[in-house]
């Protein structure tokens, strides 16, 4: 399931920012996200999985974006609890903040097609306002329960369902793979019990 490029690129964004900066459980363990020196390191690389060539950001761009990612969190979560008007008034909050628009691009020899901006060039604003709209796109269709959070034990880290059949569960294959063990050994000891 692919939405357009861009967004596709935003709403990869927003998952990395979301599950880098937002504190609770990741892989069977407590997760804290980066501080001081490493929180802009971890922002850049953030960007970077939807924009391979975006910029290394500034401390206080990361600590803007380290917001935005608390405010996403809570559309993944309202969406994982089945309350898809909270998600939506979020994302409406977030796009009304941002001063979110649309604007067709052309770059890098790619022929025009929709980008998202905010209301200033400054990049946290960008940033925040384009994962915002790109998360509106995927709310806004029947295929809004692709929004996610892990149902793996000790583990709260989000993901959007890009499958073709939309049954995933996990953020990962790491949380997959231990719940699977899991039930492995639970079944297991039953049986030599």
């Amino acid at each position: 399931m692919n939405f357009t490029s861009h967004v596709d690129a935003v709403i990869t964004v927003a998952v990395s920012l979301v599950n880098t900066l937002t504190p609770g459980a990741a892989w069977g363990r407590d997760y804290q996200p980066p501080t001081g020196a490493d929180l802009a390191e971890a922002v850049t690389a953030a960007l970077r999985k939807g924009q391979p060539a975006a910029r290394t950001v500034s401390s206080s761009e990361a600590a803007d974006l380290a917001g935005t990612a608390a405010e996403l969190r809570m559309v993944f979560d309202a969406v994982h609890r089945g309350d898809v008007d909270a998600a939506a008034s979020q994302i409406n909050a977030l796009l009304a903040g941002t001063g979110a628009r649309p604007q067709l691009d052309r770059h890098d020899g790619e022929p025009w097609h929709l980008h998202f901006h905010g209301s200033t060039d400054a990049l946290a604003q960008g940033w925040a306002a384009g994962c915002a709209t790109g998360l509106a796109v995927v709310l806004g269709t029947e295929l809004y329960d692709r929004l996610g959070v892990c149902t793996a034990p000790r583990c709260d880290r989000v993901y959007v369902d890009v499958s073709r059949n939309g049954t995933r569960r996990f953020c990962s294959v790491s949380c997959q793979n231990r719940v699977k063990a899991a039930a492995f050994r639970a079944r297991h000891g039953e049986a030599v019990g």
